[in-house]
């Protein structure tokens, strides 16, 4: 029975009896427990602990709840007077004669629960405190109850908390270490705003190895394991994620499938269990899962949690509650934790601009990445997070970026992914079968196994130790030992007075530390395998980018004191350079740029070429000489291009860099990919949009003259075509689906295919006979069984795009409705747009079954 006050009172001794009328005593007022002495996990659950012992001074039961709990108030029943005077010189601790009355006991336990003491201890504690991190993610503490829980973690959060002060370096017990969380709460939404929501691998890395919860001996190695909060299905994800994340590819077979010869597959099984301390094990050996599905659950020392809404959380402790919404606000994006400088990025014949020289842990760079420009075309090589961020201040979009080259799958390489998934084309994917599938099985982790790399990449597998053609640039994929399959790569182009060569050398392992592995025993690795990875890592180059984290998988400058490359840049770490790598290396700072081989062309002209034939693809190509050399013009980050109603003599054409169009009277707000138009209404005297149009980034635009490109469509018999056209491309503008990095010839061409469908109040809405379609709500209103509806601008049948089981079948009009309809196949080959579907998908799928369980409960 709780009294008024909700105070749990835990009652422990040697006497059972003794302990049994205490509680018969007390449960008409309070919440009695009555616990074991061997159980102190259930101690912190409780506001006073009642103790009955035999004796007290030395008591190990005593101590343990002192050394637990040393704040939490303690009522010790006495027999002696020598047991009161030692108990009284403890803190926090009162004591009451054994033989005091029933009235004498009520008193002295409602004075120790009263509010001028036990509720200004826990307010001192800042126990349920919640601040906020960065957007979308939180910090809630309970210090009574040892909980520290980081509340979502998008990619790089371990940095936000580092630059936050959430982790500090402390020294325990003479061992420097980190502070940080000891608990993850995960998202309902794997995918929040088109950015990775839940990314817990440097997190769980941060608390096991930086804090210490798995090193033996630590201090922090208490033999408490963290903890995983969420849906069953995301923490499942999580774990095999991070698992993937640990090890990679984890078997003999799975090597073998992806044509890793026998012996070789063998010899780094053996590498992969000489980064794993001999044992390769499961992540549920070193964290716990609280699965918060329905109703509340426990998740540590009397903390309770429960979902009260999509990524909504209610977290209870003492009769006290704090709600956690990790919910993003529209169009808002998880932040990155640096800030860069703006650059103009050229475009060279051959040449390395560098984009990130840091690692997991570097609070001011991003990790360690390089932008490659080959025939002026961009290139990447590995995708670390918040890569949308970097490129944006180099002033290249993400519709720019031909293909990516890609080292390994561990999260500073990796997490950047999905940002280019967001663009309406699939980017060329570059990496040796073993890496790709690597990189393959970890995404499926991420998304529950419902799709691959494939899907969002044309994969050009790379053959690893040979020069592999890929758009004329040749690149050599050379194995490195890591715990997961990676590759460096060393790229090379001629322009005919010799090679160039730009070697990107991460991840690396060290020469100490490839020697402690080398031997010839079962577990050994062949010392001829070892001096073919020493060679390869010498190759000279004209630039060589190095890892030189060092620690036990990462590389040291010193092994390159005599490498013979020209120039060497180092990389990979989060401190400056100290005396002996200044003489080995440079500190290449962020949009540094190196030409190995200069243009002799102007590479900015071909691409405009590219989107003036894109946009008049019907048109013969001698037709479009009027159009390819007007003014390219350079606008500054934060500029204003256009403003609202600001009517001009010109038509703009985004050639490079970040375009943002934002109208706040009606929440609008998207980015225009490369080839989209600005002012073209004006064209066909059309109403120009009430919105203004941004430089987000350095931006190249080409600037048509209105005359010279309205003369050029009445020409070549375009005018009706297209005035027709650009009014539904407008409209599909300024729909939260289609109206982000859509170029305009795709915009076009889903307006060419959209049809149009009227349903009457109260019809079923079923798909369209013969044909699977999304259907987009023009007008009108849908409603499903459970009360949740689609209004206009909102979307039904994302199922036939996403390739799933038909589930949209119960929604009814509930007023005549119009509604739009695009071939769910041609949807299907724009990865921003499945990207998009597959949240609202998931966000439809669990308001659903909350508006289900609501009804039924």
């Amino acid at each position: 029975m709780m009294s008024e006050g909700g105070a749990t009172l835990c009652l422990m001794g040697d006497l059972t009896e003794s302990l049994q009328g205490l509680a018969s005593q007390l449960a008409a007022s309070y919440q009695v427990r009555l616990v074991a002495l061997d159980d102190p996990d259930a101690w912190g659950s409780c506001d006073l602990i009642l103790l009955d012992l035999s004796f007290y001074q030395g008591n190990p039961v005593l101590l343990k709840v002192r050394e637990r709990y040393p704040n939490l108030p303690l009522l010790c029943l006495t027999a002696t007077s020598a047991d009161e005077t030692y108990l009284l010189s403890q803190p926090s601790i009162d004591v009451l004669a054994k033989d005091g009355s029933s009235l004498m006991l009520h008193h002295r336990v409602a004075q120790l629960l009263s509010l001028s003491g036990l509720a200004r201890l826990r307010r001192a504690m800042k126990n349920l405190r919640v601040t906020e991190i960065t957007t979308g993610v939180f910090w809630l503490q309970v210090p009574e109850a040892d909980l520290y829980l980081l509340c979502g973690c998008p990619a790089e959060v371990v940095k936000h908390m580092l630059r936050k002060g959430y982790i500090v370096t402390e020294t325990k017990e003479e061992i420097l270490c980190e502070t940080g969380p000891n608990a993850i709460l995960l998202g309902d939404l794997m995918v929040q705003n088109g950015d990775f929501a839940n990314l817990a691998e440097f997190p769980v890395l941060q608390m096991l190895y930086r804090q210490g919860m798995i090193i033996p001996g630590h201090p922090n190695n208490t033999g408490e394991k963290p903890l995983l909060l969420g849906m069953k299905k995301q923490v499942q994800s999580q774990l095999d994620y991070i698992h993937r994340g640990n090890y990679g590819l984890l078997s003999l077979q799975e090597l073998l499938a992806v044509g890793v010869d026998e012996a070789t597959a063998d010899i780094m099984l053996r590498i992969k269990r000489h980064f794993a301390f001999g044992n390769i094990r499961s992540p549920e050996n070193f964290l716990d899962s609280v699965y918060v599905e329905k109703g509340w659950v426990e998740v540590k020392n009397g903390v309770t949690v429960r979902r009260v809404g999509i990524n909504r959380f209610e977290f209870a402790y003492h009769n006290q509650s704090v709600i956690v919404d990790l919910n993003l606000p529209p169009v808002t994006r998880f932040q990155a934790p640096y800030t860069l400088d703006y650059h103009l990025a050229p475009r060279e014949y051959f040449a390395v601009l560098h984009s990130g020289e840091g690692d997991g842990w570097d609070v001011n760079r991003p990790s360690m990445a390089s932008v490659l420009m080959f025939h002026g075309r961009i290139y990447l090589v590995d995708a670390p997070p918040n890569v949308t961020h970097t490129l944006e201040t180099l002033g290249i979009d993400i519709s720019e970026v031909e293909g990516i080259f890609h080292t390994h799958c561990h999260d500073d390489h990796f997490a950047g992914l999905i940002s280019l998934m967001r663009s309406d084309h699939r980017i060329k994917y570059f990496a040796t079968p073993m890496v790709r599938a690597s990189v393959s099985r970890k995404l499926a982790a991420l998304l529950a196994g419902e799709v691959g790399l494939e899907h969002f990449f044309i994969i050009h597998d790379l053959l690893p130790e040979e020069w592999n053609n890929c758009d004329e640039l040749l690149v050599r994929p050379c194995y490195s030992p890591h715990p997961v399959e990676t590759t460096i790569l060393l790229f090379r182009a001629d322009d005919g007075e010799g090679p160039k060569t730009y070697a990107h050398w991460a991840d690396l392992t060290s020469m100490e530390v490839l020697d402690a592995m080398t031997g010839d025993g079962p577990d050994k690795v062949p010392a001829a395998f070892i001096a073919q990875v020493k060679e390869t890592y010498l190759t000279p180059a004209n630039l060589k980018k190095l890892d030189i984290g060092g620690g036990m998988i990462h590389g040291r400058a010193e092994d390159f004191r005599d490498d013979p490359s020209t120039s060497i840049s180092l990389a990979h770490i989060s401190r400056k350079l100290n005396d002996v790598e200044k003489e080995i290396g440079s500190a290449t700072p962020f949009g540094a740029v190196d030409v190995l081989i200069p243009s002799r062309r102007d590479y900015l002209r071909d691409q405009a070429d590219r989107n003036i034939r894109s946009l008049f693809a019907r048109l013969h190509p001698r037709k479009l000489e009027s159009l390819i050399h007007v003014p390219i013009v350079v606008i500054n980050p934060g500029a204003i291009i256009r403003r609202r109603g600001d009517e001009r003599e010109e038509v703009d054409m985004v050639l490079t860099g970040v375009v943002e169009y934002v109208h706040t009277a009606q929440n609008i707000r998207y980015r225009l990919a490369s080839g989209a138009l600005i002012g073209e209404q004006a064209l066909f005297d059309q109403a120009l949009p009430q919105g203004t149009w941004r430089a987000v980034s350095h931006v190249r635009l080409l600037r048509f003259p209105l005359a010279l490109l309205r003369t050029f469509i009445q020409d070549n018999a375009l005018m009706e075509d297209m005035e027709n056209i650009v009014g539904k491309v407008n409209f599909l503008r300024e729909n939260r689906l289609f109206g982000e990095k859509l170029t305009f010839t795709i915009l076009i061409h889903l307006a060419r295919m959209m049809r149009s469908r009227l349903v009457r109040k109260g019809e079923k809405l079923l798909p369209v006979t013969g044909s699977a379609m999304l259907h987009l709500v023009r007008r009108g209103l849908l409603r499903h069984e459970s009360g949740l509806t689609i209004p206009p601008g909102d979307v039904w049948g994302e199922s036939a795009v996403l390739g799933r089981p038909q589930e949209d079948l119960h929604f009814v009009a509930e007023e005549e409705c119009e509604l739009l309809l695009f071939p769910a196949n041609v949807l299907q080959t724009i990865p921003i747009i499945y990207w998009k579907l597959r949240e609202i998908a998931e966000r439809r799928r669990l308001a659903i079954q909350t508006l289900c369980q609501e009804l039924t409960s």
